[in-house]
């Protein structure tokens, strides 16, 4: 589990895609990693295959399976890429953010952004089918490449806002998105169980019971 407080950004030095997957090897400021410990990547939960030092840091691998590509944009990743790293949390860790799991549930695509006084904003058309625009609250969270970000307004159906602040663009790779570029987007679980468990009642309600 994360919180979508990204510690550090990495950079993709090589893919490989073979028998275990696209295996990419990601060089970042971490040099404690532990093989098999959990680790987001651009918000997408990872295992840590191989890790290594560097002489500013580290680096490490990670396999992305047939299932994560298909959820993802990580097929369409490229050597040289920075990406959005978090590290699992511990249990008596500060929750800045919000419950964030790495599960992605969909590819966004920018449609607009545009600076507005000390704030950046970005929206985003969120993907067919997914469900996510029924989770959308103004003021409720989202995880956007492994952000946690607050939903600023919802402007159309199935577009969402966010308003960056310069702190998140300056340590992020957010600020470095542009009108047609893809990033994961993962809802708030905690909206997600609450539409569960509500569905049943909607139904019988839509459909004319008590």
């Amino acid at each position: 589990m994360f919180t979508g407080l990204v510690d550090a950004v990495g950079t993709i030095r090589a893919i490989v895609d073979g028998a275990v997957g696209r295996e990419m090897r990601i060089d970042s400021a971490y040099r404690d990693l532990v093989s098999g410990e959990s680790i987001a990547v651009n918000g997408a939960c990872m295992t840590v295959r191989e890790h290594g030092a560097l002489d500013e840091g580290g680096w490490f691998t990670v396999a992305a399976v047939e299932t994560t590509i298909g959820r993802t944009a990580i097929g369409d990743w490229e050597v040289g890429r920075r990406v959005n790293l978090e590290r699992a949390m511990r249990l008596g860790d500060r929750l800045g953010g919000h419950l964030v799991l790495g599960h992605v549930d969909g590819v966004a695509r920018v449609v607009a952004r545009r600076q507005s006084g000390d704030a950046l904003l970005v929206d985003l058309a969120l993907p067919p089918g997914s469900g996510l625009a029924d989770l959308m609250v103004p003021h409720g969270s989202l995880a956007v490449d492994g952000v946690s970000l607050t939903v600023n307004e919802l402007p159309a159906p199935d577009v969402v806002q966010l308003s960056l602040i310069e702190y998140t663009v300056r340590h992020t790779t957010l600020g470095e998105l542009e009108v047609g570029d893809a990033v994961h987007v993962e809802g708030d679980v905690i909206g997600k169980f609450v539409q569960r468990q509500v569905a049943p009642w909607a139904a019988r309600v839509a459909g004319g019971g008590g």
